[in-house]
C-alpha cells in the first residue's frame, strides 16, 4: 500500500524559507515521478515542482526540489516566500511512466498525500 505524508508546513513571514518533506512508504519511490502541488485559497491546484526517478526537475519560481533515496523522501525547498505562496501543499506520485515526469496535470498522479499548510504573512 502506497502512502505519502507531507510535513514541514507552517506560518512564516515574507522573505523567510521553508522546507517541506514528503515521505513515501510502499514500493513506489524508486520508479516514480513525484510532484509538488499547491492549492492556494480560491484557486485551482497547480504544480510547483516535480522530480523524476533519475533526478530531472521542473520547478516554478523560487522553489527547489530534491530527493533522498536513502530515506524514500522528497523535499521542496521554498525560499524568499511571499504571501501568494500561501496554500496547502501536496506531494503526489505518478507511477505509470517508469519514473519519467509526463507533465503537470494533477490527473497524471495516482497517489496523493493529505497536504501540509503553508501561510506566509506580509
Amino acid at each position: 500500500q502506497v502512502q505519502l505524508v507531507e510535513s514541514g508546513g507552517g506560518r512564516v513571514h515574507a522573505g523567510e524559507s521553508l522546507r517541506l518533506s514528503c515521505a513515501a512508504s510502499g514500493d513506489i519511490y524508486s520508479r516514480s515521478c513525484m510532484g509538488w502541488f499547491r492549492r492556494a485559497p480560491g484557486k485551482e491546484r497547480e504544480r510547483v515542482a516535480s522530480i523524476s526517478s533519475i533526478g530531472g526537475t521542473t520547478v516554478k519560481g523560487r522553489f527547489t526540489v530534491s530527493r533522498d533515496n536513502a530515506k524514500n523522501t522528497w523535499y521542496l525547498q521554498m525560499s524568499d516566500l511571499k504571501p501568494e505562496d500561501t496554500g496547502i501543499y501536496y506531494c503526489a506520485v505518478d507511477s505509470r511512466a517508469a519514473g519519467q515526469c509526463r507533465g503537470g496535470e494533477a490527473s497524471l498522479f495516482q497517489y496523493w498525500g493529505p497536504g501540509t499548510e503553508v501561510t506566509v504573512s506580509s
